[in-house]
């Protein structure tokens, strides 16, 4: 493991701290790489009895690395292929962990940073911090994180989310149900901490269990993976390629309406 992902251990919990703070935490393939050590070494620490998740400096995680992910837009399908199926592959590690998990959001959590965040058992936010998946706006798809938003919100909140890409603030995540709680950011890791004294209350084999429970009553219709190739497919089109180009030039994409 790197330096991008510090892991210590607080109290009962292991708390794994995205450490890009330049980058805003923006997930690079060695950043996923990272963080899937991570949480594969919190599964296995007898000292961890939950993962806490948060970010360093003032942003959770902005989402997928676009520095990275322009090299292989629209040519190289392997590669982008193998992205989508690693990301995949750490949100399904979150998700199953036997070990509940936190979500602190010290800061903005978009698209795949928001995804982080949807596949933790719980989540304390800031007020201000900014959440959603404008993934659409830029000709991608938040596949990946469909079924676990549709379990906290419901369909009519992520239609809304998934297909307007609007950014909402911690205080209407609280309201939809998208997190547990706010606090200020002074007592942000303080409340995850307190959360964290009250899982490991209850027995290790419970909680695993309580979890596979909660999963598979979740009837989740489609496949992780046909999820990570629904994800993967628009990085190969032409709607992809423009939406990014005019992102990174701070210009309308050219289906807006204010594309002109």
């Amino acid at each position: 493991m790197s330096d991008t992902v510090q892991y210590t251990l607080r109290g009962p919990a292991a708390v794994v701290t995205i450490n890009r703070p330049e980058k805003r935490n923006a997930l690079s393939r060695a950043l996923i790489a990272d963080l899937t050590d991570a949480f594969l070494r919190a599964s296995a620490d007898p000292a961890a009895r939950c993962v806490i998740l948060t970010g360093a400096g003032p942003a959770f995680c902005a989402g997928m690395d676009l520095d990275e992910l322009r090299g292989t837009i629209g040519d190289d399908a392997d590669m982008v292929w193998d992205d989508a199926t690693k990301l995949s592959s750490l949100y399904e590690l979150v998700y199953t962990l036997p070990k509940p998990t936190v979500a602190a959001v010290n800061g903005a959590a978009v698209a795949g940073g928001a995804g982080l965040m949807t596949v933790c058992d719980l989540a304390v936010s800031v007020p201000d911090a900014k959440i959603g998946y404008p993934e659409v706006r830029r000709g991608l798809v938040a596949a990946m994180v469909l079924p676990h938003l549709l379990r906290h919100v419901g369909e009519r909140t992520a239609r809304w989310l998934l297909l307007t890409g609007e950014l909402i603030d911690g205080l209407a995540a609280l309201r939809v149900g998208l997190v547990n709680q706010i606090t200020s950011a002074e007592n942000l890791l303080q409340t995850a901490d307190a959360w964290a004294r009250a899982l490991a209350e209850g027995g290790p084999k419970a909680l695993a269990t309580t979890k596979e429970l909660l999963r598979r009553c979740s009837r989740q219709g489609v496949a992780v993976d046909e999820l990570a190739r629904a994800s993967a497919e628009p990085r190969l089109t032409d709607e992809c390629r423009h939406g990014l180009t005019a992102f990174f030039e701070k210009k309308p994409a050219p289906w807006s309406p204010g594309a002109g």
